[in-house]
């Protein structure tokens, strides 16, 4: 049985590559940070699933999750690694504190950076094992090409995974080790359960109290709109284990209006009509 590593299993996209992947018969070592969650995973999956209790920032615990993934695989090489871990917390660059703006960066971009670097061997970069090398899917974003207003720390994370996506890839093919990019869209996730809850009253006497008013209601309402989970389990599936997988798959419900138009228009244009849209006024 083939072996994926999942980081950021418990709920959302990193559950629906979890679902997918076993439905196809792979065995999957799944991240979480909780011990219930852990518990609830390995109940409604059974022995097709192993949890590991790390967070993707903590290089000692990610570390021992690894030592104890090389255990169980018995000298064979690990067929995926899924970068899937991350978080997103909203505010206008102007009032971002700082704080919250190192720490998407250190879960979105240096917690992949140290997973990956905990997993390569097994992916085939230690050739004492045997099999096939296997390939490193990082979960990006539509955040990841283009920038979007009160996320600025998310969309920075995002673009900066690409570029290290992209050197990934050309190092790792030493080993044989491919490094694929999947950018989704919307996905219907609890995450916008959280978003209708965020607090927007830091910015009662900001400039952009309205705006962020409008783009809150947009995003929840988007969000819930946008494509299960398992639908991004299943481009991952592809880019697993395509003969000759793209680079890059974006993963956008209504791709014409939310991807293709947007990325031929001018930027100028673009930020134009998002400044209408959340009544920027000069």
């Amino acid at each position: 049985m083939k072996s994926v590593v999942v980081t950021g299993a418990s709920t959302g996209i990193g559950l629906g590559v979890v679902k997918v992947l076993i439905q196809n018969g792979y065995r999957v070592f799944g991240s979480v940070r909780k011990q219930a969650d852990a518990e609830r995973l390995k109940a409604n999956f059974g022995d097709a699933f192993t949890p590991l209790i790390f967070d993707v920032t903590d290089e000692a615990a990610v570390q021992a999750a690894a030592e104890q993934v090389r255990s169980e695989l018995g000298g064979e090489t690990l067929f995926g690694l899924v970068n899937n871990a991350g978080v997103a917390t909203p505010a206008p660059i102007m009032h971002q504190p700082i704080a919250d703006f190192r720490s998407q960066m250190e879960i979105n971009l240096v917690g992949q950076l140290i997973v990956s670097q905990a997993f390569i061997p097994l992916l085939g970069a230690d050739r004492t094992l045997s099999g096939k090398p296997g390939r490193i899917v990082n979960m990006s974003s539509v955040s990841g090409k283009r920038g979007s207003p009160f996320v600025g720390a998310y969309v920075a994370s995002k673009h900066a995974l690409e570029g290290l996506s992209e050197t990934m890839r050309i190092e790792l093919m030493l080993y044989g080790i491919d490094v694929i990019i999947v950018g989704p869209g919307a996905v219907a996730t609890p995450i916008w359960d959280k978003a209708e809850q965020v607090d927007l009253t830091p910015y009662q006497n900001s400039d952009y109290l309205e705006a962020a008013v409008k783009l809150q209601k947009f995003l929840v309402e988007d969000g819930r709109k946008g494509y299960p989970p398992e639908k991004v389990g299943e481009v991952v599936l592809r880019a697993l284990t395509a003969t000759r997988p793209r680079v890059r798959y974006s993963v956008v419900p209504n791709a014409l209006k939310n991807w293709v138009i947007p990325s031929l228009l001018p930027k100028r244009l673009m930020d134009l009509i998002l400044a209408k849209a959340l009544g920027f006024k000069k």
